[in-house]
């Protein structure tokens, strides 16, 4: 009988090797899974109380139109949130990144070539972006000042130059429509499907690839989830946290040209309402506020969810009031889920 059990047992184990990997695939994803369930579950949702909007295709054509200015910015965002710092003063770099963009242009009209002069003025846009987010970095790492109290100096401090620099005049872009830019960033493939969704794509696709599969993703997540350790491993943590904050600065730069290219105009208020929209779309998406964890899939779902909220809550019937009210029961809702399931853990 004793060699009988012996020759059962390995037929036993091949048997439960199926259900083991599906729980381990589960427990490894359980993130990207459970914001895919809600995004699932919320959609549902809104098809059943309004199906004449969700189930048109107009409105997911205006979808791809709008969600990417914000949803942009939450992939850098999400990056930085993981390494448990915040950044409030992207909506600011966005008007920054446009002034820099309009002397630029006006500098080089020399030139007299309109291509060569946006793409010039782009590079700076760009540029200033990368400066604003390096200095934002180097005051958090070199002085130990806690990024939330830095970020919400440097949001007033940008906006206010945005507003001495242009003394708070907005400009026409018209000049930009004939050149090779226009239709590149802002234009639309078979006249549906708008360039703004194809740079979110690319922007998440890099940004999944950075913190996945390089070793700055690596940095990112040590460093969020214990700073000391990183130390102790060789990580250089606050050249990581810089890099962080400049890329933030580098997506809310190129955000800012897409959204002033797409209505051909700017405002010295570019940006300003985006800062709850972003900041729900990472929080939504499973990252949580004490750094450590965290997925792009997660934002990129997040961002949706939050961009057709005051679609869904006007086409039921309610008023647009209670989206402010939703945005910010979803950020509350979502810290303290953190908090719990960190105490869980520890």
């Amino acid at each position: 009988m004793k060699p009988e059990t012996n020759r059962s047992a390995p037929a036993v184990s091949q048997h439960y090797t199926v259900p083991f990997d599906l729980r381990r695939f589960a427990r490894t994803n359980s993130a990207q899974l459970g914001i895919l369930g809600v995004f699932l579950a919320l959609w549902l949702i809104f098809i059943i109380s309004a199906p004449r909007t969700f189930l048109a295709p107009q409105i997911y054509s205006a979808f791809m139109a709008s969600i990417p200015f914000f949803a942009i910015m939450a992939i850098p965002l999400t990056i930085v949130v993981i390494a448990k710092e915040i950044d409030l003063s992207f909506p600011s770099i966005m008007g920054m990144g446009m002034v820099s963009f309009n002397y630029t242009y006006v500098a080089t009209a020399f030139i007299h070539n309109a291509t060569l002069q946006v793409f010039l003025a782009i590079v700076a846009a760009l540029l200033t972006g990368v400066l604003i987010g390096w200095l934002n970095g180097s005051i958090i790492v070199k002085f130990g000042i806690p990024s939330l109290v830095v970020t919400i100096g440097t949001q007033f401090l940008w906006r206010g130059a945005v507003l001495v620099l242009t003394q708070g005049a907005n400009f026409s872009l018209e000049y930009i429509k004939p050149t090779f830019f226009y239709p590149l960033l802002v234009g639309k493939i078979g006249k549906y499907l708008p360039m703004q969704m194809i740079w979110l794509i690319v922007v998440t696709i890099i940004g999944w690839v950075l913190l996945n599969r390089h070793k700055f993703g690596a940095h990112i997540y040590l460093t969020g989830d214990n700073m000391n350790s990183a130390e102790l491993m060789g990580v250089n943590t606050g050249r990581v946290r810089t890099q962080a904050f400049m890329l933030i600065g580098l997506v809310a730069a190129f955000a800012g040209l897409l959204y002033s290219f797409y209505v051909a105009y700017f405002w010295p208020s570019v940006g300003d309402g985006y800062l709850l929209n972003t900041l729900a779309s990472v929080f939504l998406g499973g990252t949580s506020v004490f750094g450590g964890t965290g997925t792009i899939l997660g934002t990129f779902l997040g961002a949706f969810i939050i961009g057709a909220i005051e679609a869904a809550t006007v086409a039921v019937g309610l008023t647009g009031f209670w989206t402010q009210f939703i945005y910010g029961l979803i950020i509350v809702l979502s810290v303290i889920m953190h908090t719990y399931l960190r105490k869980r853990g520890e």
